[in-house]
This record gives C-alpha cells, sequence and structure tokens, in this order.
C-alpha cells in the first residue's frame, strides 16, 4: 500500500538568517490568544530541552543543513552540516525545500514526523524532551525570507520560546512574535524522530504514514519503527501492515504472516492486507488459505482490483509465486 507523506500544500523555500526587523501588533496572534484563554493544562511552565548541539549558520542561505544537523544529532546520528549541505541545498534556489529536509532525514534513518500544525503540540514537544524543527517567514507573504530553525524550549510565565537560529543558540524570543512568523509557513514543524521513538504528539495512523517512505531507504530502521508504534498503538491496523511488509523484507515470514493477519482482524475492509496476507499463505503453501485472502481482497476492491485478481488467479494454480 502506498502511503502519502503529509506535508503542507506549498512547499517552501528556506534559507536567510534571522532578521531584527520582526514586527509584532498589539493583540496576541489567534494560537497563542487561544492558549492565554484556555491555559495550558498538563504542560509544565517553563520546559527547556538539553543536549542539542548548536551549529552556528555560515551563511544567508545554509539554515537547512544547519538547522537539520542539530535535529539529527539530538535524535542520535552523527550527520554534520556540511554531509547534509548536498542533500538539502539547492544552489539554484538558494535554499532548502521542505520536501528536501523530510527526505534527508529519512536518507539517515530517521523518521520525519510533521506534528499538528498548532502552538499547543509544539509546546507539548518541547516539554517532552525533544527539539523540534520549524519554518518561519521572518518578512512579510509578499516579500518571503524562509528561514528554518530548532525550537529548543520555552517560557510559559514570560511568554517566550527559544531558538537554535542563524548565529543565536538558544535566541529568546516572544511567543508572540514567533506565532506570527511562524503561522506564515501554516504552522510547518517536524519532530525528526529515532525510529524507536515516536514524537509525544504523534498519533498511530500518522506515525505510520510518515514511516512508509523509510521502507525504501532502510528497512530495518522502518522495521524498528513499526513495532516501536505497536507498542504504544497495538490497534492501529496499519502499524500491523508496516509491520509485515517489513518482516517480510528482512525474511522473517512467519511474523510478516502475523502481522498481516492481526491486520485484518483489526481492519477486515483492508484490502492491501488480505491481498499480501494470501502472498504469503501461498509462499508457505497455505492455498486454501491464500485463495480466501485473495478472494476477500478481491471482493473489497478498490484502485488495485487488478493486482488483487492477480494474486488470486496465482491462487489457482499454486507454483512459485516469486
Amino acid at each position: 500500500m502506498t502511503l502519502r507523506l503529509l506535508r503542507p500544500t506549498t512547499p517552501a523555500l528556506a534559507g536567510v538568517v534571522l532578521s531584527a526587523l520582526l514586527l509584532a501588533g498589539c493583540a496576541a496572534p489567534p494560537q497563542l490568544a487561544a492558549l492565554q484563554a484556555q491555559g495550558v493544562a498538563g504542560l509544565p511552565a517553563r520546559a527547556q530541552v538539553e543536549r542539542v548541539p548548536f551549529f552556528a549558520q555560515p551563511g544567508d542561505t545554509l539554515c537547512g543543513p544547519t538547522t537539520l544537523a542539530m535535529v539529527a544529532q539530538a535524535a542520535g546520528r552523527t550527520v554534520t552540516p556540511e554531509q547534509l549541505t548536498p542533500q538539502v541545498y539547492l544552489p539554484g534556489r538558494q535554499g532548502a525545500l521542505q520536501a528536501e529536509m523530510l527526505a534527508a532525514a529519512r536518507r539517515n534513518g530517521l523518521v520525519p514526523y510533521v506534528i499538528e500544525p498548532s502552538l499547543k503540540a509544539l509546546l507539548r514537544e518541547l516539554a517532552s524532551g525533544a527539539p523540534v524543527l520549524v519554518l518561519q517567514n521572518l518578512s512579510l507573504p509578499m516579500a518571503p525570507q524562509w528561514h528554518y530553525a530548532v525550537a529548543v524550549g520555552y517560557d510559559w510565565p514570560a511568554g517566550e520560546i527559544e531558538l537554535h537560529s542563524g548565529t543565536t543558540e538558544r535566541l529568546r524570543l516572544p511567543l508572540s512574535t514567533f506565532e506570527r512568523t511562524w503561522a506564515r509557513s501554516q504552522h510547518w514543524a517536524v519532530r525528526v524522530a529515532a525510529p524507536d521513538a515516536p514524537p509525544a504528539t504523534a498519533d498511530g495512523a500518522r506515525w505510520a504514514a510518515a514511516v512508509a517512505p523509510l521502507e525504501r531507504l532502510d528497512v530495518q530502521a522502518a522495521h524498528t519503527a513499526y513495532q516501536a508504534g505497536l507498542r504504544r498503538w497495538p490497534q492501529v491496523a496499519l502499524l500491523h501492515f508496516g509491520a509485515g511488509n517489513t518482516a517480510h523484507a528482512l525474511g522473517a515470514s512467519d511474523d510478516a504472516r502475523r502481522a498481516f493477519e492481526a491486520a485484518t482482524e483489526l481492519q477486515p475492509d483492508f484490502a492491501d492486507a488480505w491481498n499480501n496476507l494470501a502472498w504469503l499463505r501461498l509462499q508457505r503453501g497455505d492455498a486454501p488459505g491464500a485463495r480466501a485472502a485473495a478472494e476477500r481482497a478481491v471482493a473489497l476492491g478498490g484502485p488495485r482490483l487488478a493486482a488483487y485478481q492477480a494474486t488470486w488467479r496465482a491462487t489457482q494454480t499454486p507454483g512459485d509465486p516469486r
């Protein structure tokens, strides 16, 4: 099954240093105003994420590789800004697109998870002890100055957020100013997570979607991520499905079969899982079981009906399904 990674609708290019001319109005921006009215129940008044390395941005256009190196190292990878620059920096565009940032995280065995576009979700991640990569527009929409930074803490009573930004380590910025610049990117923020550590604000199905592209680059890391997801969300069929795919790729056919069976039990209309289960049973010599699973997939139909029908035909005269 092909899963689409959730992204903002319009990729943005980033590569500028922090401007000293950030404008703030008198009224708090909407999300901050809502939190001020409702309070931040369940969150500490202050949080500071420790052990997040800082790399000063070497030029006006290299905030992408610099900030990605910070969050990657915080997640346990030793990758440097210099190593990441050719992976994310587009010389012709003088910056790094969001898609390149996400892809580079996956190339280094990490799971980039786009968090809910809300200030409360961002604060929850910081309170959990994890840095968050954020995208800001430091100018006006008509002449954007896109900039990546790393949120590393907040002080709610003081109304401030801490950022590794540009050439400044732990820059303290008013939350109102930060939210205005962050809102211009549709509140785009990413937790670059180790495969065994889903973000605090993650949702099981969205974690599965974030892990799926990793299967093509690092199947072991993807399998670890699916297993970590299942420990937290054992009732999410998509996680069992992904675990089945990666187990099969790693040669663990028994584990794969059990994972696909669990996916179909949890979600009986999951046609892709029935199809994959049919192939696994066929490979193991269980022709009747394979036929039954293939028939379920065909009956459910959908955009991959032709593939299900091919699987069903293979179960009629069992041979080597490869």
